[in-house]
């Protein structure tokens, strides 16, 4: 008994020992030496060897830590470790943490209404819960890896920029518009992946969209290049707009014009535009156009065999995502009053994927929680740019670690037998099915 535990102890050290190198050969450029450049455009140096130092060392002890609670949670099960009292009361905070949070959502702008950053922080939570959504359908239900997300939600926010600028078309057309448009731009970079999956769809998902922002910088007179397009209109509540004029909707209803109704009322907007595109991604997963993404995302051979038509069920993916992703750029567009190629760079779209892998790919509740957590934890960490990074990749390490299928893992199919039927060996025999 003695010989193994030594060889557990010296498997432990050695384990964390490499790991504790590759952080040292990881980190020793990007914190032991910062460069800038100096007053006369030389460029200075200097070195901080105690913070690459105590880096690798708490790498060394988490990776110590890590290893000694995987063997002792290992041998006991779930079910031993938990009392069916503890079981019980978390299975009930399951089912009651999406009501709880959809009602905290509508009171937000009740709670923090005096408090601007806080309901401009919400706006940001939710463009991007609603982006995870649309992403969800494309990845976590057809299993189709996009890394080009950020393409789709360009198309939308240019449409409404162009379209409301030039034509001065109202938001509430150029809405649709725009998702119509970014769908059929879904469904123009279907076409040529239907052959691919894995990594090479990835690397054309990937390609696609930095072509869509090279073509938003070059084609200077129709999107205005860097300079972007602003002057962008606001949103309007059923034609009345929110300005402080006599035909504004404060002096309508007769109440003190303030600017944080405008505020309020994008966040209910996004809001709603989120709620919607939950409601038709549940309702898309039980029509059998939701069975065949199913399908598709767990054997694409096993797909092809049962008779699905596999050309039309990754177009509708595309598409369908592309679309939330081109009502998410128009809000974008109209929220921000002005926009610009740097807003669609592939940091968003690795952001967007992030948020749907960290979540559970499949998972619309682990969307959400994943969205509040890293677009508030980037918040939480803005004081610290050096290493806002650093502590946000090792949180994805850790997760994926512990929780590789997510916050809330979701790959159960929509519809499933509840009950298992046994089969007589006389219709299991060879030449009966």
């Amino acid at each position: 008994m003695q010989p193994s535990r030594s060889a557990g102890i010296a498997f432990i050290l050695k384990k964390a020992l490499i790991s504790a190198l590759i952080a040292l050969v990881l980190f020793s450029l990007m914190i032991g030496i910062r460069t800038e450049a100096g007053p006369t455009g030389q460029l200075i140096y200097w070195t901080r060897f105690g913070d690459l130092a105590a880096i690798v060392g708490v790498v060394f002890v988490g990776s110590i830590v890590i290893e000694l609670l995987r063997q002792w949670w290992e041998p006991v099960s779930v079910t031993a470790a938990v009392p069916p009292s503890v079981q019980s009361a978390l299975g009930l905070a399951r089912r009651a943490i999406a009501p709880v949070l959809l009602i905290f959502t509508f009171l937000f702008p009740v709670i923090f209404y005096d408090q601007r950053y806080i309901l401009d922080l919400g706006i940001l939570v939710l463009t991007y819960v609603m982006l995870g959504w649309g992403l969800n359908v494309v990845v976590g239900l057809a299993g189709l890896l996009d890394l080009g997300y950020v393409a789709f939600y360009a198309v939308g926010a240019y449409s409404y920029a162009l379209l409301s600028t030039n034509f001065g078309l109202s938001f509430w057309v150029c809405l649709p518009l725009a998702g119509i448009l970014a769908a059929l731009w879904g469904v123009m970079l279907g076409f040529p992946v239907l052959r691919l999956r894995g990594d090479y769809l990835a690397i054309v998902t990937l390609a696609f969209g930095e072509i869509i922002r090279l073509v938003i910088i070059n084609w200077q007179s129709l999107t205005g290049g860097p300079n972007g397009v602003s002057g962008i209109p606001r949103p309007s509540f059923f034609g009345i707009p929110l300005t402080p004029g006599p035909n504004g909707l404060a002096a309508r209803l007769g109440i003190e014009f303030s600017t944080t109704h405008r505020i309020v009322f994008l966040f209910y907007l996004i809001l709603a535009l989120a709620l919607l595109t939950n409601w038709v991604t549940i309702r898309l997963r039980r029509l059998p156009i939701g069975r065949a993404w199913e399908a598709l995302r767990e054997d694409e051979v096993a797909c092809r065999a049962l008779g699905i038509n596999i050309t039309t069920t990754k177009l509708t993916a595309f598409a369908t995502g592309a679309m939330f992703g081109g009502f998410a750029g128009a809000f974008f567009a109209t929220r921000q009053g002005f926009i610009s190629p740097e807003s669609f760079t592939f940091q968003e779209s690795a952001l967007v994927l992030a948020i749907v892998v960290l979540g559970g790919m499949g998972s619309q509740l682990g969307v959400a929680l994943a969205a509040l957590t890293l677009i508030g934890g980037f918040e939480l960490f803005r004081g610290f740019d050096q290493y806002r990074m650093l502590v946000f990749g090792m949180a994805m390490v850790l997760l994926m670690i512990w929780r590789p299928r997510g916050l809330i893992g979701h790959r159960a199919p929509t519809v499933f037998l509840r009950q298992s039927k046994a089969i007589s060996s006389e219709l299991a025999r060879e030449g009966r099915g």
